[in-house]
């Protein structure tokens, strides 16, 4: 599966924001945030709740498909200076499924499960990213999945 996309740029432009835009991209997005959500407020888990689900999944939309870009052009292209556009790629990432959590908590005085929620969302991140990288419509994006088969 081959993204839409002609010319590598490392920074988001206006058409990466534009992207995040498509009805299946937020279609997607709202059904994850209501899956975070409901654990916030129906499971009694001592660091997951309806703040911290809104910043770290609003977060991982805004900067998942943008970590994955640059890290999938970073193996496939090597433009120059890709080692640290890997590295740098890999700082939202951590701003979104650490830091930001480290932070939220700490101020809120919050017992935290650290470790153990970096493992899930570090993955979830990336497993985000990897969907919502993709630049087209749905119908495109099923086109190409049953093309792969």
């Amino acid at each position: 599966m081959t993204p839409n996309n002609s010319q590598y740029r490392f920074l988001p432009d206006r058409n990466y924001f534009l992207e995040l835009r498509r009805p299946w991209k937020l279609a997607t997005f709202a059904s994850g945030m209501a899956w975070l959500l409901y654990g916030a407020v129906c499971y009694d888990i001592s660091d997951w709740d309806i703040g911290i689900s809104l910043i770290m999944g609003g977060l991982t939309y805004l900067c998942a498909p943008w970590s994955v870009h640059v890290m999938f052009n970073a193996v496939r292209s090597r433009p120059p200076g890709w080692p640290l556009q890997t590295l740098v790629a890999l700082l939202p990432a951590m701003f979104a499924v650490d830091w930001v959590y480290w932070l939220y908590h700490t101020g809120f005085g919050n017992r935290m499960l650290r470790w153990e929620n970096f493992k899930v969302s570090f993955a979830l991140y990336f497993i985000c990213g990897i969907l919502w990288y993709y630049r087209g419509s749905l119908r495109e994006f099923a086109g190409e999945v049953r093309g792969l088969g």
